[in-house]
């Protein structure tokens, strides 16, 4: 470990690393607390990921679901904001190393980094079926989705044609449902207008699952519902269907073959590599095995909140690895610290409660489960549009995403079909066109 770069003042230091939703809601508790709050993250952006699969269907552009990191914090006096990336955590010495900027020792650290993709042991198929996990991520599947309607309106081969407008989701929970709805909307009335060789009915999108239903964490009824929905909007659903094999432009289904030149993963996370920087007991998905203060066994200085923890409940359920657990858990650990250095040590052990889970299936139709009131339709469309505005970060934002909403609400346009990022083999066909 390099010699830290930062020393120690006389006020505790508390560094958090990871701007999501864990982490800022940690920071955020700690604005009154008498010490130096460090936050770092590789990006200079908190990101919303809830509305990601919105930019990769070209719903909304990347700035209307991420918020500079600086201006967010800019009022916050006792917090200073670190762009970089933690590369190792010395737990003896109480130093964080930062890739290419040394170590920086702490007092206390909080460790809210988040999930990545799971390919449960298939790593090799990231390459040929992409997450959305970053803005980067969800900025190149928007370009393969519209870079696949333009290479349809000019290919003349029947087969390829086929392959080019069949759109593959993997995964049928909440980013599943979510992002097949959004495709087959955006094939039947956003994209069809402006082609004129393709048809609203030209484009095909398969849904799999491999468990017996949609949205697991819901009522079956709802799962129902939402299965229903989509198969309204022309998405084949396929449940109790595992893939067996990908590779580019296609999947295997045992002995069945599925040619298709968008393949987008949303079946699996694992925790972010804070497990191997701390060298603790994680679970089969690599997540953090934490106290009921939240706490690493053996280190009661270091946290671990969100989605890199395996966290249970009080009846020894985990808690979800959703949007609103990672806040409350990241605001937990804030208060505790922030209890702890005003003098206080009895803290009560961390307790998720259960704000319901919402889902969206394309454009006026929901699912809403909120325990003994379940949802569906307009209404439940209409509680996820309020919801998901209201927790949206800054004022810009959530004026930005209404304005958004209502305009694809009453035109059916999406104004953010920009194809970026493309590399050459991707514009190869266009070329060769020409």
């Amino acid at each position: 470990m390099d010699k830290p770069e930062i020393t120690l003042s006389s006020r505790p230091r508390i560094i958090v690393v990871g701007a999501g939703f864990g982490g800022l809601s940690a920071v955020h508790a700690l604005r009154h607390a008498v010490a130096d709050v460090i936050l770092v993250d590789k990006q200079n952006y908190h990101l919303f990921q809830p509305l990601l699969y919105q930019v990769a269907t070209a719903g909304l552009s990347p700035a209307d679901i991420a918020q500079p990191i600086r201006s967010m914090l800019r009022d916050q006096k006792n917090t200073q904001v670190l762009m970089g990336e933690v590369d190792r955590v010395d737990l003896a010495g109480r130093l964080i190393s930062i890739r290419g900027q040394g170590g920086v020792a702490y007092d206390c650290l909080i460790i809210a980094t988040g999930a990545r993709h799971s390919y449960f042991g298939k790593d090799q198929w990231a390459h040929y079926a992409p997450g959305i996990k970053t803005l980067d991520d969800a900025i190149r599947v928007r370009s393969d989705v519209l870079l696949a309607f333009e290479r349809a309106e000019t290919e003349h081969d029947p087969a390829k044609r086929r392959a080019l407008l069949s759109f593959l989701i993997i995964g049928g929970g909440p980013t599943g449902v979510e992002m097949a709805g959004a495709i087959a909307e955006l094939a039947r009335h956003s994209i069809a207008r402006d082609f004129r060789s393709i048809t609203p009915h030209c484009a095909k999108v398969i849904l799999l699952e491999a468990g017996p239903r949609l949205l697991p964490a819901m009522p079956e009824s709802l799962s129902t519902k939402a299965r229903h929905a989509l198969e309204e909007l022309g998405v084949d659903v396929r449940l109790g269907t595992a893939v067996t094999g990908l590779a580019r432009g296609m999947a295997t289904i045992g002995s069945e073959r599925i040619d298709a030149e968008t393949i987008v993963w949303a079946a699996g996370v694992r925790g972010s590599p804070a497990g191997d920087w701390l060298n603790v007991p994680v679970d089969k998905a690599g997540r953090v095995k934490v106290s009921h203060d939240l706490s690493v066994p053996g280190y009661p200085n270091v946290f671990v909140p969100g989605d890199t923890a395996l966290i249970q409940n009080c009846d020894g359920s985990p808690v979800p690895g959703v949007a609103a657990a990672a806040k409350q858990e990241g605001a937990y650990v804030g208060r505790l610290m922030a209890r702890r250095l005003a003098g206080e040590q009895t803290i009560e052990p961390f307790r998720y409660v259960d704000q319901g889970n919402l889902a969206t299936i394309g454009r006026s139709n929901a699912v809403a489960d909120f325990g003994r009131i379940r949802l569906a339709g307009f209404l439940a469309w209409l509680l996820w549009c309020v919801a998901h505005v209201y927790f949206l970060i800054g004022f810009r934002n959530r004026l930005s995403v209404a304005l958004n909403w209502a305009w694809l609400y009453l035109t059916y346009q999406r104004g953010a079909r920009l194809i970026t990022g493309q590399d050459d083999a991707d514009m190869e066909p266009f070329r060769k066109a020409a």
